[in-house]
């Protein structure tokens, strides 16, 4: 099986990578169960990449019906560094137009009931998530958006909420009041489990509409999404073929050390079945 250095989540519209090269396509089994999809393997100008379509490629799974644990921890068991998340979100402020492009530096988890943790059975480990996003990774993917002609607004807040349903106005109003800037369903529990994985995570988000608070707007509709979804998608394409030459050198961040003095339950008391579980997860920690 071929392994891969960069990991590439491709959200609503973004189903498949047309520029990967020596691709393959691998069905990943993990102890969490099955991932979205099978993962595609390939070199993306020459880097060594796995990408999967985070919905299935065929939009077939509900925001909450996704199962993040079996995602990420199938990026950990191909190799994967780094994470590269294409989100459609809606925006939350007038000057995030529909086409433009967000990388947040914050969360909001708004979702009820999801499995955000690798670690809740025979073992508890409590990661640092103050600053969520990988640094590094933010400014090579805001500074290539402006180099290839994108709008780009660096940092910000992402509120993740549960879905399928959007906003009422009034939910929109309380949201817009926190200063959020941009409203999506997906990528704080992605950004979590990549943090537990020491993976480096960054959310590329696709501002598709603004949401239903903007009253000189029209209601969001899913045709009026689609719209801009389509050259947003095309835009991401080419984006994360820019910035694959500067993503696969060497880490200056602490992405990959998040695990250090997280896990609290003694080794001793760890059961072997979930050491053997998490071994990809935990191997460096736990003996």
């Amino acid at each position: 099986m071929q392994q891969a250095k960069i990991g590439i989540i491709g959200g609503s519209g973004l189903y498949q990578m047309e520029a990967l090269k020596e691709v393959e396509s691998v069905s990943v089994t993990t102890p969490f169960g099955p991932p979205s999809d099978a993962f595609v393997l390939g070199k993306l100008e020459g880097v060594p990449v796995a990408f999967l379509a985070r919905h299935g490629r065929h939009h077939s799974l509900l925001p909450s019906g996704i199962n993040y644990r079996a995602n990420i921890f199938g990026m950990k068991k191909l190799g994967v560094e780094r994470i590269l998340s294409v989100s459609a979100v809606g925006s939350m402020k007038e000057e995030i137009a529909p086409g433009h492009i967000v990388v947040p530096d914050q969360f909001y988890d708004l979702t009820k009931g999801r499995k955000s943790t690798f670690y809740d059975e025979g073992i508890v480990a409590h990661v640092s998530f103050a600053e969520p996003v990988c640094p590094e990774l933010s400014g090579i993917v805001s500074t290539m958006t402006e180099e290839i002609g994108g709008t780009v607004h660096r940092g910000g807040t992402y509120l993740c909420m549960e879905g399928p349903q959007f906003s009422t106005r009034a939910e929109s109003e309380v949201h817009r009041s926190w200063g959020v800037s941009v409203i999506g369903m997906t990528n704080v529990t992605e950004a979590k489990l990549a943090r537990e994985a020491e993976i480096c995570y960054v959310t590329i988000a696709l501002s598709t509409d603004y949401d239903c608070w903007h009253v000189s707007e029209e209601h969001v509709t899913v045709e009026m999404i689609l719209d801009v979804l389509h050259a947003n998608v095309m835009f991401s394409k080419k984006l994360l073929q820019g910035v694959m030459k500067q993503v696969e050198g060497e880490k200056t961040c602490r992405c990959n050390r998040a695990l250090q003095n997280a896990i609290v339950t003694p080794s001793h008391a760890i059961p072997g079945d979930v050491k053997q579980k998490l071994k990809p997860l935990i191997g460096g920690y736990v003996s």
